[in-house]
């Protein structure tokens, strides 16, 4: 699944991190890579079975995001990882969505992952994300639709909530990404009118 969504990376957009004052990073991602990478083909391919939308996914400082802030013992490469893994998701859920002569630009502004640590249990326990009704996913996000010739559009910012989160069926159990996936599906059908595959 990720050799699979780093192939779409590199044919449809851009997972990029810019550091404060510092310009986009450019290495293409890799499973053992630090950071997050750059697709650097701008153009479509009419490779059969890759979709012909452009997206292009880039986020705001990891240190930054309110999920740094509540758990300060994860690591940075850890945070990038999931960082990098949701703005794979994004683009390439959103790809097959857009007209051939469109462009879909995310940023990613601030992420509170579903869950959050509880330091009181003590021991190994404090480094357990303990998911609960309390600690809903949340994503901001600014985008811009676009043609291919520049023209705009659509274009805004949106807060995405699900307090009912725990409710709702997920396709997997098993990933620890499942609720913030879960979000990015029901902007992407509010937004653009269809309901990724």
């Amino acid at each position: 699944m990720r050799a699979a969504l780093l192939a779409a990376a590199v044919l449809l957009g851009a997972c990029t991190h810019t550091p404060p004052g510092g310009p986009a990073t450019s290495a293409l991602p890799t499973p053992s890579a630090g950071g997050p990478g750059v697709a650097p083909s701008p153009t479509r391919t009419k490779q059969e079975g890759v979709p012909p939308g452009i997206v292009s996914v880039t986020y705001a400082d990891p240190q930054r995001m309110s999920d740094a802030r509540q758990s300060p013992r994860e690591s940075e490469r850890a945070r990038r990882a999931w960082l990098d893994a949701l703005s794979l998701y994004l683009a390439d859920r959103a790809a097959p969505l857009l007209a051939p002569d469109q462009r879909l630009d995310v940023r990613l502004t601030d992420i509170q992952r579903a869950g959050a640590f509880e330091p009181g249990r003590g021991g190994n326990a404090a480094d357990v994300r303990i998911v609960r009704d309390m600690y809903p996913p949340r994503i901001d996000l600014e985008f811009t639709l676009r043609t291919d010739q520049g023209r705009v559009l659509r274009q805004g910012r949106r807060q995405l909530r699900d307090a009912m989160f725990m409710a709702r069926g997920t396709p997997s159990a098993q990933d620890p990404l499942r609720y913030e996936k879960g979000l990015i599906d029901d902007w992407l059908t509010t937004e653009l009118g269809r309901r990724p595959d």
